[in-house]
């Protein structure tokens, strides 16, 4: 459920008519609802009642935006991060660093000492080399880092291929048959405390046999690594609970029923269970307002062209992921269209053959499901400015990320002396 809704006629964000919005700001431009993102830490914490003391650690690659971040800080929600600028993101919105898990396969020592220095909850190595960079800095600083190592159990989530992180080939994780070395070696590293366990399969995962298997996979672990005497206090899960897009196609498990199994599964682990929840708190959340250029004659059908492109909204071309498109104000009279950008790609096509409401040139259109990895993947190709963001409350809403000027990307380059 969101708070995106008809009322008399135009499609508001809680009390709020995107048009006013759009009036006022300009499009394209993402909108929030604090509401909704509310709404989505509530029904998450509930689908985990009766699991003791849960971690949940939002995953800040999905939404970066501080009002985003700030909004689930109030509600008592930690951060998954996954480069320093993320972890400075999640600590400048309130989140304490003791609720923070920095994953990642890529940190770099500097990251490391961030982390150490800040008191982060959790390091996730990503493998034995990392573990051992994070030993060097650790012990130079005199810090213990507490750690786990994210273990590739080979299995297929069954989600796109791009954002499938569990199979043995991905490049996340140690193999799980390396793991009881792994953590063999870690506990002779100065300046490491293994501490937990962590698996993440993949991203909009619409299926709860993969995870399951997965999680099957970490309890024998945690009891193997037990037998060898470690000392396992937390089970990171990961994220990647899907959320619906497309009406057509069957939705993904509730979170209750995510939980149900989360509780089957990890019966008599005797650990602290972390969650790294990021499009399921905030997906739903977020629109792309946008508006009509033109529609252009077509072959087959017309293109409808929109003002925003594929810099503003990338998962369309990058996953050919679908997101609902509706008129602010619809008639009523509906049409089969392709939308597009105003991108130089053919790529910046954002739907093809869609039925969808009827629009003119000058009307506005909402891309919903919007408010996860959409605004945190914009750029600015074609010299296009990054996009702004507004967040609303109730019937309050204000601009929480400025539309970048053209003159601030051309100010940013520098000619060389002989120029």
């Amino acid at each position: 459920m969101d708070h995106f809704e008809l009322r008399n006629g135009v499609l508001h964000a809680e009390g709020v008519p995107l048009t006013r919005i759009a009036e006022q700001a300009g499009t394209p431009i993402y909108v929030y609802s604090t509401a909704t993102i509310e709404r989505h830490v509530r029904v998450f914490r509930e689908a985990l009642a009766g699991i003791d003391d849960p971690w949940i650690a939002f995953a800040v690659k999905a939404n970066p935006n501080k009002a985003v971040l700030a909004t689930l800080a109030k509600a008592g929600l930690g951060a998954d991060v996954v480069s320093g600028g993320e972890l400075r993101r999640a600590l400048s919105a309130g989140i304490p660093a003791a609720k923070i898990v920095f994953s990642g396969v890529g940190k770099t020592a500097e990251e490391m000492a961030l982390g150490l220095k800040e008191g982060i909850g959790q390091f996730n190595l990503e493998s034995l080399e990392e573990a051992e960079t994070l030993s060097e800095v650790a012990a130079a600083l005199g810090i213990a880092a507490k750690v786990a190592f994210r273990i590739n159990p080979d299995v297929d989530a069954g989600t796109h291929s791009k954002i499938s992180t569990g199979r043995a080939d991905d490049k996340f994780g140690i193999p799980y048959d390396r793991a009881l070395a792994a953590y063999a070696r870690a506990r002779t590293l100065p300046g490491l405390d293994p501490q937990g366990v962590a698996v993440h399969i993949g991203s909009q995962l619409t299926d709860l046999a993969p995870s399951r298997a997965a999680f099957m996979r970490v309890g024998e672990l945690i009891a193997a690594l037990r037998a060898q005497g470690h000392q396992i206090a937390t089970a990171d899960l990961g994220g990647g609970l899907g959320v619906p897009y497309n009406p057509a196609v069957p939705a993904p498990p509730l979170p209750e029923a995510y939980g149900a199994m989360v509780r089957e599964v990890t019966q008599g682990w005797d650990v602290q269970l972390i969650f790294e929840p990021g499009r399921v708190i905030v997906g739903n959340a977020g629109v792309m307002l946008t508006r009509v250029i033109r529609v252009k004659e077509g072959k087959t059908y017309p293109f409808v062209v929109v003002d925003a492109g594929m810099n503003d909204l990338l998962r369309p071309s990058l996953y050919d992921a679908w997101h609902d498109i509706r008129a602010v104000e619809p008639t009523g009279d509906t049409l089969v269209a392709n939308v597009v950008g105003p991108i130089c790609e053919t790529g910046d096509t954002f739907a093809r053959a869609r039925t969808m409401d009827q629009v003119k040139a000058g009307d506005l259109v909402a891309f919903m499901t919007a408010g996860a990895y959409g605004a945190t993947m914009a750029n600015t190709y074609n010299s296009r400015g990054l996009v702004p963001e507004a967040i609303v409350s109730g019937e309050e809403w204000a601009i929480v990320r400025d539309r970048q000027p053209i003159e601030a990307l051309i100010e940013a380059d520098r000619l060389p002396p002989w120029l």
